[in-house]
């Protein structure tokens, strides 16, 4: 009986812990990848934004695994704003280190590795927001994408008050 509930108090400690230490959190989800990710699967997310006056960081979250065959990721990102107005950004990521190691948090081989996409910036106007993600990986000396990027399991977004 003590040890249930020094297990139940163990267990209310570290989920107040990690609910309270993510206060700066604004948005945060994820969509599951089936396999691998095709060069033609945008991954949407969809949030309503109504303060433009803060500043905000997003990030892109990537949860890959040892069948990752790359050390960088190239990423389409592209913001419809409520006014119609689509901005597009093609990004960069290292993801694995010199010796093929994979980079990021985790202790398994999945890796969960968190982007910068937006550093610093302000929403142009309140209302409805869509991001989609897009891989644009190649292989060097190929014109053609990679079809089917392996090893990325999950693709998340993510938005944080700056203060």
């Amino acid at each position: 009986m003590i040890q249930n509930n020094k297990f139940l108090i163990f267990g209310f400690a570290l989920s107040l812990a990690l609910f309270s230490c993510d206060k700066k959190r604004v948005f945060d989800e994820y969509r599951e990848i089936d396999g691998s990710w095709h060069k033609k699967q945008k991954v949407s997310f969809t949030f309503e934004q109504k303060d433009t006056i803060q500043d905000y960081n997003m990030f892109v979250n990537i949860r890959n695994n040892n069948d990752y065959p790359y050390n960088n990721l190239f990423l389409i990102v592209s913001m419809l704003q409520p006014d119609g107005v689509t901005k597009v950004d093609t990004l960069e990521y290292q993801m694995a280190n010199p010796d093929g190691t994979l980079m990021g948090e985790g202790f398994s081989d999945v890796k969960e590795s968190k982007l910068w996409y937006k550093e610093n910036t302000r929403f142009p106007k309140a209302g409805k927001y869509i991001v989609s993600i897009q891989q644009a990986v190649r292989e060097t000396g190929k014109v053609a994408g990679v079809e089917q990027l392996q090893g990325v399991s999950e693709v998340g977004f993510r938005i944080e008050k700056t203060n």
